[in-house]
């Protein structure tokens, strides 16, 4: 049995119109999944489902064998932890400290254990030289950062960043695309939410989404070299696979050019 499990499952927002439509889909533990689609498409629909945000209208999801219901919810959320694209609306506390707490304590960890973590996490993050500052006080990307904190000090199984680097500048995001891989290689589900190609290329395999179904699901390699299935998600290629595309177009450059152009691509 997969860590994820959605099976059969649909949404709609309104009757006329499935955000998700019929999906099937299981994650292993470990793994670093990356959900790509254009806008619409039902990336972040997805993602509000897995946390139990919204409640799938058929189907089922299940989440380390829990089926996740209204009786489940709770536990389903000590699991899955979820950063979201704006920082500002997730900022719940008055300043650093009490945001990175707030999380906790719903679990109710126990106080001593709390500030630890607290200490810990926001170290993790180098924000622990602003625990007293209130939101306002913040930029963008450190206000991500602490909503990353608050979710790693609640040790949850999977993190979901949906579109979490959207709204920074280049610094920031590679900032947290490096918080990515180092979660994942200490061992944490990692499901990225995303319409860029620079973030989806760094995770071991890719969903594609179009119009709320599942249009390709495969090994990150795989799906970028599948130039049909991006062209039909409407998703645009980067520069040096657009460029291993061409060569293999016209059969030309051999296995070391397209693995150049792949680490290229890497490096975004």
């Amino acid at each position: 049995m997969s860590f994820i499990e959605m099976e059969n499952v649909t949404f709609s927002y309104r009757s006329e119109d499935k955000a998700i439509d019929d999906v099937t889909l299981s994650i292993e533990e470990g793994e670093w999944v990356s959900i790509l689609g254009h806008n619409g498409s039902g990336k972040s629909t997805l993602s509000k489902l897995l946390v139990g945000l919204l409640k799938a209208q058929a189907g089922t999801i299940r989440v380390d064998g829990i089926v996740l219901d209204e009786a489940t919810v709770h536990d389903v959320r000590e699991r899955i932890g979820i950063v979201f694209q704006n920082p500002d609306n997730q900022f719940v506390g008055v300043n650093v400290r009490d945001d990175i707490a707030f999380g906790l304590e719903n679990l109710q960890v126990p106080r001593k254990e709390m500030i630890e973590r607290i200490e810990t996490y926001a170290k993790k993050v180098d924000m622990f030289e602003f625990l007293n500052k209130e939101p306002q006080q913040l930029s963008g990307g450190q206000k991500q950062r602490v909503a990353i904190a608050g979710i790693l000090a609640m040790r949850t199984d999977v993190i979901i960043f949906d579109e979490a680097t959207a709204m920074l500048d280049p610094k920031g995001k590679r900032r947290v695309l490096e918080y990515m891989r180092q979660l994942n290689e200490e061992g944490t589900t990692v499901i990225t939410i995303t319409h860029e190609m620079k973030e989806a290329v760094l995770s071991d395999r890719i969903v594609v989404l179009k119009d709320g179904a599942v249009l390709k699901d495969g090994p990150s390699k795989d799906i970028l070299k599948d130039r049909e299935t991006l062209e039909q998600s409407n998703l645009e290629l980067l520069l040096p696979l657009e460029v291993m595309h061409r060569l293999e177009e016209k059969s030309l450059g051999d296995e070391r050019i397209k693995e150049h152009l792949w680490a290229l691509s890497l490096n975004g």
